[in-house]
C-alpha cells in the first residue's frame, strides 16, 4: 500500500471512529475540547506510525487506546487530580468501549449528542457542532448543508465548544422537560447525519453505510425513550425505509444508480416493513404529520410501488406541498419539481426548477442544475441539458456523483 493510499485509508477509519473516541474522552475527562484534543492526538500518532507499522486489524482499538493513554497521562500531570486517575486507570478497559453508565441510557455518543445540542447554544451552533463531532464532516461539508460560507460554520463551532466549556454543560442524556428542550435539535442532528451517509457530500464513495446505521441506532433508542413523540417514530421511519434501498443505490464498482433504475428485488422487505410500523405508530399518536413524518410518507409510496410508472406521484407532490408549509425550503422545492414533472409532465416541473434559479441560496447546490438537466433531456433540449450536467458535475465534491453527471452530459451529446 503506498502512503497515499494509507492516508486514505486512516482518513476513512478516522471518520468512523471519531465520534467515538470523542464520545468516550468526554465521559472520561469532562471537557469536550481536551477529548477532541487527545483525540486528534491519536489520529497524528497513527499518521506517524501505520505508514510504517501497517494498519491494525482493530484500527478503531488502537485509535481508543492511545487517546486513553493520552488523556490518562494529562490526568497524571494534573496533580489535584492524582486520585481521580488512580481510579480510572483501575477500571478502564483500554481496548473496550465501557457503556455502564450512570442513569437510564448507556450510550456515549447519545449522552453527547444532547451535550452538543444544549439550549446554551443557538439553534445553528447546535447542529454544525454536532455534525463536525458526531459525523466526522468537515467544517467545508457542514457549510454545503447549510448553505452557507466555511468561515460562519468554523466561527460558530469554535464559539459553541468554548460555551459548552465554560457553562460546564454536564455529559449525561436528560429527562423530563429537559428532553423536551433539546429533541427537536437531536432529531434535526440525526437526520442529516442519516442523510450524509445516504448520500456524502464529499469523497470517493457516494453512501456511507455505517453512518446510516448509526444514526438508524440512535433514532431507535429514542423512541423507546421518548415512546409518546411522533416525530421521532417519523424520523425512524424515514431511515428505516431509505436504508432499504441502500444496496441498490450502487453497483459492483460503487457507481450511483438513479431510482428509476434501481432492481426492486433488492430494497430490504424487512426494513420497509418495519419502516412502516413505525411511520403507523407516529399517525397513531393522532397529531399533525410533523417534516419527519411527511418525508417517511413520501418514502412509503417509492416502497410500496412496484415500478417507478406504478408510484402514485400525484400523492407525493401534495405530500412535498404539505411537506413546504412545515418546512419552507428550496430543497423541498426543488424535490416537489421533481414530483409534479413525474406526475403532470417535465415542463411544469422545470417551470418550477427555472423559478428556483433565482434563489442565491442554491446558487451552487449541484442537484438544482442536476434536475434541470434531467427534465432538460426529457424535453429533448439536449444541448441545454448538455450545459445543466456539466454545471452539476462542477459544483459536486462528491467524485462518484461528478462521474455520473460527466456521463449524462455526454449522452446528451450522443442523443443530439
Amino acid at each position: 500500500m503506498t502512503l497515499s493510499e494509507t492516508h486514505r485509508t486512516i482518513d476513512a477509519i478516522w471518520r468512523i471512529e471519531s465520534a467515538k473516541l470523542v464520545a468516550a474522552l468526554t465521559r472520561m475527562v469532562r471537557d469536550l475540547s481536551l477529548a477532541e484534543d487527545f483525540a486528534q492526538d491519536a489520529l497524528v500518532i497513527a499518521l506517524d506510525h501505520w505508514p510504517k507499522t501497517g494498519i491494525p486489524d482493530n484500527p478503531g482499538a488502537w485509535l481508543m487506546t492511545t487517546a486513553k493513554r493520552r488523556a490518562i497521562d494529562h490526568m497524571r500531570r494534573r496533580k489535584r487530580q492524582d486520585q481521580k486517575y488512580i481510579e480510572i486507570a483501575q477500571h478502564i478497559d483500554m481496548f473496550t468501549e465501557d457503556h455502564i453508565f450512570d442513569g437510564e441510557i448507556g450510550d456515549d455518543l447519545l449522552r453527547l449528542l444532547f451535550m452538543t445540542c444544549h439550549p446554551v447554544l443557538s439553534q445553528d451552533a447546535r447542529v454544525a457542532l454536532t455534525l463536525r463531532l458526531l459525523c466526522g464532516l468537515t467544517t467545508d461539508e457542514i457549510a454545503r448543508s447549510f448553505l452557507t460560507s466555511e468561515s460562519t460554520i468554523a466561527q460558530r463551532i469554535v464559539r459553541a465548544k468554548k460555551t459548552l466549556n465554560t457553562k460546564k454543560v454536564p455529559f449525561e442524556v436528560p429527562t423530563g422537560a429537559n428532553l423536551q428542550v433539546r429533541l427537536s435539535t437531536v432529531l434535526e442532528v440525526i437526520y442529516l447525519m442519516f442523510n450524509e451517509g445516504y448520500s456524502a457530500t464529499s469523497g470517493d464513495h457516494l453512501i456511507r453505510p455505517l453512518l446510516c446505521q448509526e444514526a438508524l441506532r440512535l433514532g431507535r433508542v429514542l423512541a423507546e425513550v421518548a415512546s409518546d413523540e411522533p416525530e421521532i417514530h417519523g424520523l425512524v421511519a424515514l431511515m428505516e425505509i431509505q436504508s432499504s434501498r441502500l444496496k441498490a443505490r450502487i453497483n459492483a464498482e460503487g457507481e450511483p444508480i438513479l431510482l428509476a433504475n434501481q432492481n426492486r428485488v433488492q430494497w430490504d422487505r424487512l426494513l420497509i416493513q418495519r419502516g412502516l410500523a413505525a411511520l403507523g405508530r407516529s399517525q397513531k399518536l393522532g397529531r399533525t404529520l410533523g417534516p419527519y413524518s411527511l418525508q417517511a410518507a413520501i418514502a412509503a409510496c417509492h416502497a410500496e410501488a412496484p415500478t417507478v410508472q406504478e408510484t402514485n406521484w400525484p400523492r407525493i407532490a401534495a405530500l412535498y406541498e404539505a411537506l413546504f408549509r412545515v418546512m419552507p425550503s428550496p430543497i423541498v422545492e426543488l424535490n416537489r419539481a421533481v414530483a409534479i414533472s413525474m406526475a403532470f409532465g417535465p415542463a411544469f416541473g422545470l417551470q418550477i426548477v427555472d423559478e428556483l434559479n433565482a434563489n442565491p441560496s442554491l446558487k451552487n447546490y449541484h442537484l438544482l442544475p442536476s434536475v434541470r438537466g434531467d427534465l432538460l433531456v426529457k424535453l429533448g433540449r439536449f444541448e441545454e441539458a448538455y450545459a445543466a450536467f456539466k454545471r452539476a458535475a462542477s459544483l459536486t465534491h462528491n467524485e462518484r456523483e461528478r462521474e455520473l453527471y460527466l456521463l449524462r452530459a455526454s449522452e446528451c451529446k450522443t442523443d443530439s
